[in-house]
């Protein structure tokens, strides 16, 4: 008996694979619209949704910054202070990965003067998705699937940097670490785990 195939069988031209329980419905809609583009368009429609590549390195880390993430993302000014996307040497324990700056802005602070927690969680999630950059050597569609900080203590007046490792890559998942500190005495003000989903 032959088995009917989505060329043989049009109601299941757009038929996706179960995937996750709690994400299998919105998932299977926004994979049919995407194969449903790639017919229409000639070309994978994931390819039109990533910035155009270019040579790899912190220039190109700098640019993905600049297009990828959301407007108010934007708004937090950060800068990629450091790329490390090969190892220098022979260091057995080198981690991809990247710093970056938070500038110190009032805008940021909450009562009393000190940076807001919910600014320190934006900043260390953004630098894992550089990180991660690093750790793929290009850009890579991802999704946060768990971040947890501990703050170690307050921060005020002074920029803050977010030390970025990737300290596993998998086929499907990113796991990571960031050491945020204050720019002014490079005290750590908390330590964040994460874990991304590669999409």
């Amino acid at each position: 008996m032959l088995l009917d195939t989505p060329a043989r069988r049009p109601d299941l031209q757009d038929f996706v694979p179960y995937l996750w329980p709690a994400a299998a419905v919105p998932f299977a809609a926004m994979t049919t619209t995407i194969r449903r583009q790639q017919y229409q368009a000639g070309k994978p429609a994931f390819m039109q949704q990533q910035p155009e590549a270019t040579e790899f390195g912190i220039a190109e880390a700098r640019r993905v910054l600049g297009e990828v993430f959301a407007p108010w993302v934007m708004d937090l000014n950060l800068s990629i202070e450091r790329f490390d996307f090969a190892p220098p040497g022979e260091a057995a324990d080198w981690q991809p990965g990247a710093i970056l700056r938070l500038p110190f802005s009032e805008r940021l602070c909450r009562n009393g003067g000190t940076v807001s927690g919910q600014a320190l969680m934006a900043f260390a999630d953004t630098s894992m998705v550089i990180a991660n950059l690093a750790a793929n050597r290009g850009y890579r569609p991802m999704t946060t699937v768990d971040q947890t900080t501990h703050f170690m203590r307050a921060v005020s007046a002074s920029d803050v940097l977010a030390d970025a490792r990737v300290v596993r890559l998998g086929r499907t998942m990113s796991f990571g670490r960031v050491t945020l500190l204050s720019a002014t005495d490079n005290k750590p003000v908390a330590m964040v785990s994460s874990a991304f989903a590669m999409l």
